[in-house]
């Protein structure tokens, strides 16, 4: 059974398939269908309907004891699959985590002969079923599966009309809150699309069991996608009638059809899953109008989320530590041992960077950081540092009248603020508004000169032209501060820069590049730094900033 790995990890198949050779001996009806190979090997043939029906009322005896009876003319269902729509149904409406006295009350559209879904909700976990059907032999059948189990309390058996799904089977009914409806709809809009021909990729496989089923349970007005369709239509009139709305899907192709049919009519809440048993896969889709429902992951996400992630790394080896703690002392560090010492290196990186980071509680032997990036700093400097150089060629100047004439005006008002501070003494407040507007754009400018120095530590080897371009800027930088800290408009740079500043942290920190743990631990005589992704935009940006790290400490040792 190539799929039961992938199986509800509730359902009972998926770790101890059926036991033919058990069951065989214990079943007399069940043992005329089963063949044994040379080497003792007890199998079933798929391809006849007698025998996959044999199985499934032998399972539904021997685990369920439930007896039932279906017409090989019929739709028979297969046990695993059933379970699996049941046990995602219990996932729906939370029934593992909720009171287990709590009446349950759920519909099955089109129950069949075999009425399946109700039988085994109902002697499971006792939910009430309303089980509607079209077909007059399936409907015979399905009562008398629901009596002869005595289960008829719970599961109540209606003959609807041809083309009814919800709307019509709940008019009597207009007081109850049903918990769920669950649907196994036609699969196949014509005899062709049933027989594999145009809908069925070439490649695959022919199909490993027998296709039965009646007209009505096999094949209906464009096939499962209209099926589907008519159900969410409903679905939109009754809204809050029922919590969960299911159905379950024979191909995969109709999933995102219906999905965006839901986001265009503006469900809230949707979700969808896998169904995986033996050769066989299915799919299942699930909306609610409930704010309060809780939606279980899809399958393909949850295995994204489950699947261990390997950490980014790099190694400091003891050679490189060592040359780390020589520089270390000389600038007055007291950090000894090697951990320490590249703990160190890194934080002083990442200080330069700007990447917000703090020291988290960890296991013996080893250093944590929790490192949270805001902006891309680390990847384009020397780009980035010649754009600034430009932008602060291109600051306009004022004449040296307009210059005289600004300073004295700042003289006077000094004076004046000075006066007024004897008089009353400020409060924060008015300490704050009064420094701001001189304040501020004079650190724009101071920044681009601290921003232009990391650039410099950054950058171990600069290029010739750089450093000229840098003497430069820094005459010009020198002559032309006080004209951009006193002009009456400064540059769209200056101003940017000033906006930053003023955001406070809080609004800064609600938009983050990444955020990811740094551990820095011993590998014998060398140093170990691991980062883990926690969450965020893009892990290649954990990737770059790895990189430079590793870069960095290695032109420390360099230089």
């Amino acid at each position: 059974m190539a799929l039961n790995k992938s199986m509800h990890a509730r359902n009972r198949y998926k770790d101890k398939p059926p036991d033919f050779a058990y069951l065989a001996g214990k079943y007399p009806e069940f043992q005329q269908h089963v063949q044994t190979t040379l080497t003792g090997r007890v199998s079933l043939n798929f391809k006849d309907p007698e025998a996959v029906r044999a199985l499934t009322c032998t399972l539904l005896k021997e685990d369920f004891g439930l007896t039932i009876d279906i017409p090989v003319e019929r739709l028979i269902p297969t046990v695993p699959l059933r379970l699996n729509y049941i046990h995602w149904v219990e996932d729906l409406i939370g029934h593992q985590d909720a009171d287990k006295q709590v009446l349950r009350r759920g519909i099955d559209i089109g129950t069949g002969a075999s009425c399946i879904y109700p039988l085994l909700g109902a002697t499971l976990n006792g939910w009430y079923f309303l089980a509607t059907e079209v077909d007059d032999m399936c409907f015979n059948y399905a009562k008398k599966n629901v009596e002869q189990n005595n289960l008829s309390d719970l599961i109540k058996v209606v003959k609807v009309p041809q083309k009814t799904l919800l709307m019509d089977a709940l008019k009597e009914e207009s007081e109850i809150i049903y918990d769920f409806c669950m649907c196994n709809p036609p699969f196949f809009a014509n005899q062709l699309e049933a027989k594999g021909v145009n809908s069925r990729n070439p490649r695959r496989p022919p199909p490993s069991s027998v296709n039965t089923g009646g007209i009505t349970e096999i094949m209906a007005e464009g096939g499962e996608l209209e099926f589907v369709k008519r159900i969410i239509h409903d679905s939109l009139q009754l809204k809050k009638r029922l919590r969960w709305y299911s159905c379950m899907l024979g191909k995969k192709c109709s999933l995102a059809p219906l999905k965006e049919e839901l986001r265009i009519q503006g469900v809230p809440k949707v979700t969808h899953t896998e169904f995986c048993q033996g050769r066989t896969m299915r799919w299942a889709l699930a909306w609610s109008f409930y704010d309060d429902v809780q939606v279980p992951s899809p399958p393909s996400k949850r295995r994204k989320l489950e699947k261990p992630r390997k950490p980014i790394t790099f190694m400091v080896l003891a050679s490189t530590v060592k040359e780390l703690s020589i520089k270390a002392a000389a600038m007055g560090w007291d950090a000894v041992e090697a951990i320490a010492v590249v703990r160190a290196w890194v934080e002083k990186i990442l200080t330069d960077l700007k990447v917000q980071h703090k020291r988290v509680p960890c296991g013996k032997d080893e250093v944590s950081l929790f490192v949270t990036a805001i902006e891309n700093s680390w990847i384009h400097l020397r780009r980035k540092k010649r754009e600034r150089i430009r932008q602060l060629r291109e600051l306009p100047r004022a004449s040296e009248d307009i210059l005289q004439a600004m300073e004295e005006e700042k003289n006077s008002q000094k004076s004046m603020s000075n006066n007024s501070d004897c008089e009353n003494p400020k409060t924060e407040d008015s300490e704050m508004g009064f420094v701001a507007p001189d304040e501020d754009v004079h650190l724009a400018a101071g920044d681009e000169l601290t921003e232009e120095s990391d650039a410099k530590e950054e950058h171990s080897e600069p290029v010739k032209e750089e450093e000229t371009e840098a003497k430069q800027a820094e005459t010009s930088l020198g002559k032309g501060s006080s004209n951009a800290k006193e002009e009456p408009c400064p540059s769209e740079e200056a101003s940017n820069l000033t906006v930053e500043k003023e955001q406070s942290p809080k609004e800064a920190s609600r938009c983050f590049l990444f955020k990811c743990l740094m551990n820095v631990k011993k590998e014998g005589n060398d140093v170990l730094v691991e980062m883990h992704w926690v969450e965020g935009q893009n892990r290649d940006l954990m990737n770059q900033l790895c990189t430079y790290l590793r870069n960095q400490i290695l032109r420390l040792v360099a230089s």
